[in-house]
């Protein structure tokens, strides 16, 4: 299948096949994707489930916010339309992952309902879209990167929750609420919805 740019020509027919690859793994791909504020608990709970299923022999990769700015999209700021790009390249990292059978755990705050529907569309049905939630407030107090300190302090533009809005997501699969419940107990409820085919 030949792409709109007439001089690309994509190679999918003459490769390995996805079903290849997870019968190797023993495993079906999948996108965990974690939105919420910053603070709210997403690459702590990203972590903990990647440890868990690592200890069960399970392949996994973590795709986290900070580390993806840090490379990949570190030409990338906080504009609506930077943004916007960040979620889409990320979105296309995890489902090339996932069609390779790795369970792929996304930590991205995804302020918007409109960035959330991107990733879903991008990745397809392998796309699991979690809410951890968490007030500004609570993250606020916890501030466990002193971004919040820093914003009060003047020092950080476009920050989500203050001067850039944050949408509750409207089609979320899970919530994790992690004011109202443990690290072991947000896993818990994670780990119940990761495929184990």
């Amino acid at each position: 299948m030949r792409s709109k740019n007439s001089n690309i020509y994509p190679e999918f027919e003459r490769f390995l096949s996805r079903s290849d690859k997870e019968s190797l793994l023993a495993q079906k791909g999948q996108v965990i994707w974690l939105c919420g504020l910053s603070g709210s608990g997403k690459s702590t709970i990203a972590n903990a489930a990647e440890r868990a299923l690592h200890g069960e022999g399970r392949m996994t990769v973590i795709l986290d916010g900070d580390n993806m700015r840090s490379g990949l999209n570190k030409n990338l700021s906080f504009t609506d339309e930077d943004r916007f790009e960040n979620v889409r390249r990320v979105a296309e990292v995890a489902k090339v992952l996932a069609t390779q059978g790795i369970i792929t755990l996304v930590s991205v705050i995804t302020p918007k309902n409109e960035l959330r529907h991107l990733a879903r569309e991008i990745i397809g049905e392998d796309y699991l879209e979690v809410y951890v939630k968490a007030s500004f407030e609570e993250c606020q107090r916890r501030d466990v990167k002193g971004l919040y300190a820093k914003v009060a302090a003047g020092k950080v533009a476009n920050f989500t929750g203050k001067d850039s809005g944050f949408e509750e997501p409207s089609h979320a699969d899970l919530i994790l609420d992690t004011e109202k419940n443990s690290l072991s107990e947000c896993c818990s409820s994670l780990l119940g919805k990761v495929n184990h085919e």
